[in-house]
């Protein structure tokens, strides 16, 4: 039962990763084509195989190869296709070929067949085509051997200081598990959630005036118990970068109330902004929205500026010892995208558990 090893496919900066690593499990690969992110995680990750390529251009065996490994050995595959090309077709999505990523997911795990996969992806997917897109992905993962359990979770609902739904499959190889359906793990914050002051109130040493650099120390102590797991082994502190906004756009976010939006600006303002979730502030005594990838329309509850990379990072549930690389609009992109690794370190525990009764 020791040494788990699982892959990420469209791993991305190492979100799902970081989360299955917490829960004990063991990395061998990594595969996205976006190279700022591969970068991300080969630095996080460094005993892991990672290949920076378009996942249609690859095989199962080039995945092993690179990997060095069998497909015995491979316990777990994980990943969260992009969803932008599911039709609402009478097809099956399998069949449909602009549906060519979760095609190549699919494949990958029919010829490597590990224990148990997940994949994850919008909460939208459910209600697509009438549940119809739903259903093709039970079909279609049933079809190639998986017993398929879906379920929508609320980071928040984990640990997570952030509102962030999405929609996770979980499928358990029949020739281990026989009948056996994946239940999915009990909500673990029962009292109180965590809120953004409690996630990142130890990082407000920074205003919108100034940029420290890239590397920097802490000025503040922990203040939470969150802030203390997020630090545990972190000495230095890294992508904590303000964005300098111009006067203007100062002057406007200085209007809007911890937790307010756009209505509480004059209405004037109202559309200089083309989108409804423009001009909002984080609510300090709240979980946050669902962090977005970098389109400075969100902004800290308190200073008047968007949330650095590390404060966003944070919000996701990334503990600080995990750095990012690239610019800090790819680097905030990437903690956007990522699946957060509290919640996916419960899903992990919570399959650590069958592969425990079952494991052969």
């Amino acid at each position: 039962m020791n040494n788990l090893k699982f892959i990420d496919l469209f791993c991305g900066c190492g979100g799902f990763t970081q989360g299955f690593v917490q829960a004990g499990y063991t990395p061998i690969l990594g595969v996205d084509m976006w190279g700022d992110a591969t970068n991300t995680y080969k630095y996080n990750f460094p005993t892991s195989a990672i290949i920076n390529e378009d996942i249609t251009k690859l095989s199962a065996q080039d995945l092993l190869e690179v990997a060095n490994t069998k497909k015995s050995y491979v316990d777990v595959i994980i990943g969260g296709p992009p969803c932008q090309g599911f039709s609402i077709s009478g097809k099956r999505m399998i069949d449909d070929p602009r549906n060519i990523l979760y095609k190549s997911f699919v494949q990958m795990v029919a010829e490597i067949q590990p224990k148990v996969f997940v994949m994850e992806n919008v909460p939208g997917l459910i209600s697509m085509a009438g549940g119809k897109i739903k259903d093709s992905v039970l079909e279609d993962f049933s079809n190639i051997g998986y017993n398929v359990s879906w379920k929508i979770l609320s980071a928040d609902d984990y640990g997570v200081p952030q509102h962030r739904r999405r929609v996770f499959f979980v499928g358990l190889n029949r020739q281990l598990f026989s009948e056996r359906f994946f239940d999915f793990p009990i909500v673990t914050t029962q009292g109180e959630k965590v809120t953004c002051r409690d996630a990142i109130s130890d990082l407000d040493f920074i205003s919108d005036e100034v940029a420290l650099p890239d590397e920097t120390q802490y000025k503040l102590p922990p203040m939470t118990d969150y802030q203390y797991q997020m630090r545990k082994g972190c000495d230095t502190l890294w992508n904590h970068v303000a964005t300098i906004h111009n006067t203007k756009t100062k002057e406007i976010i200085s209007m809007v109330p911890d937790g307010g939006n756009y209505l509480d600006l004059p209405r004037d303002l109202w559309h200089t902004r083309k989108v409804h979730i423009a001009w909002t502030r984080m609510d300090s005594t709240k979980p946050c929205f669902t962090i977005d990838t970098g389109h400075n329309h969100h902004f800290h509850y308190k200073e008047n500026r968007v949330p650095t990379a590390r404060e966003s990072a944070r919000i996701q549930s990334f503990p600080d010892k995990f750095r990012f690389f690239g610019i800090k609009t790819s680097q905030l992109k990437q903690v956007g995208n990522a699946v957060p690794p509290l919640l996916a370190e419960a899903i992990a525990r919570q399959i650590l558990d069958y592969l425990r009764s079952n494991y052969v």
